[in-house]
């Protein structure tokens, strides 16, 4: 053979190489670009070992192609004995992808969403278990802070027990209402009215002083429009006083003349009726009282008298809003009950137009240390 045909043979052989060398890189980059972007969503972990498959996924794409190529461009003995090399090289290749598959893209990318959807889901169903549990521990708060035990009333007094069971008032879907009636003009037509005089009464009739079990003869008297009729509040008092020391409550009232008051002591006590003004306002004064608790759920005592009482008779009052202070002298340890309400001449609470409509009174809470 001569130095010419051997140089011919030589760079033909060379050129297949660069061939083939090229076929290997465009489907190594063709490879990697297709299994990467299936690895974003994965953990750093998982991504090492996608791109380590891919390797040799890549290597065994590359030397399947490059055995065929060379195959058919010699029938040399040195280019069988190459082939030869080449295809051991592939078995071992391909035991060892045995030992770790290379999965397609595709396939590979749908396995871990699908990983990491049941790992959301199972996140999610963890979540909501949380979110439940929350939901009934805040129920079960709910209940116990309205369920909860009674503070004690200021100044450490012990609380009346409180193991009487209450009566249901207000109805919920299952509950009739306990205690109350429809609302006004859906009565039956017969009253059913007992009397309205002490003509059948059996008690011994009322003299105008303060004695119980009587029959009060009296008539109501006067009572003004719902526009006209009185109210009063609280304006202003302290949350905190000190034991046995003054302290100032300021009372707005509203129609109300304040300048008629019968001394209960002398025989006044619910012996006149009531009377307005020119104007159609109640005539009469008003009440401040307080008294000392022992529960804040149980209903005190009526019987014992307040800590404070006075009566409010000056003169003025009217149509138009005012203000007047009333002093307090001091009241003893523990939590105060200060009320006010109105009072014709004859100390009544004020006749209403209409049954909703509030009394003239107010109270307040104070605790005295």
């Amino acid at each position: 053979m001569s130095r010419y045909t051997e140089r011919r043979r030589r760079g033909s052989v060379l050129s297949d190489r660069r061939v083939v060398a090229g076929a290997i890189g465009t489907l190594a980059v063709a490879a990697a670009v297709t299994l990467l972007p299936q690895s974003s969503d994965a953990a750093p972990g998982d991504t090492a070992q996608l791109a380590a498959a891919g390797v040799n996924c890549q290597s065994a794409s590359a030397q399947a192609t490059q055995s065929a190529t060379t195959g058919s461009s010699s029938s040399s003995k040195w280019q069988r004995r190459q082939n030869q090399n080449q295809q051991q090289n592939q078995n071992q290749q391909n035991q060892n992808q045995q030992q770790t598959p290379c999965p397609s893209p595709t396939g590979q990318a749908g396995g871990q969403n699908n990983q990491n959807g049941n790992q959301n889901a199972g996140q999610n169903a963890g979540q909501n278990q949380n979110g439940g549990q929350n939901n009934q521990n805040g129920g079960q708060n709910q209940q116990n802070g309205g369920t909860g035990a009674e503070p004690l009333p200021a100044g450490g007094t012990n609380p009346a027990d409180t193991a009487t069971p209450s009566v249901i008032v207000n109805p919920t879907s299952s509950q009739q209402p306990v205690g109350q009636q429809a609302a006004d003009g859906a009565a039956a037509p017969d009253l059913g009215i007992l009397g309205n005089n002490c003509d059948k009464s059996k008690l011994q009739l009322h003299d105008g002083f303060q004695n119980g079990n009587r029959c009060v003869t009296t008539e109501f008297g006067e009572v003004g429009t719902s526009d006209k009729n009185p109210s009063l509040i609280i304006a202003s008092a302290p949350r905190f006083a000190k034991a046995n020391q003054a302290f100032d409550l300021r009372v707005s009232t509203r129609n109300l003349v304040r300048d008629r008051f019968l001394a209960a002591a002398k025989g006044g006590y619910y012996k006149e009726s009531s009377f307005l003004t020119a104007d159609g306002l109640v005539r009469g004064h008003f009440h401040t009282a307080c008294r000392m608790l022992t529960s804040r759920k149980v209903a005190p005592d009526p019987n014992p008298a307040p800590a404070f009482f006075a009566a409010t008779e000056d003169g003025a009052g009217g149509s138009t809003p005012d203000t007047v202070t009333v002093r307090v002298t001091g009241l003893p340890a523990g939590e105060a009950q200060c009320a006010v309400w109105a009072g014709d001449g004859s100390h009544r609470v004020p006749m209403m137009q209409r049954a909703n409509q509030i009394p003239a009174f107010d109270v307040v809470r104070i605790s005295v240390r």
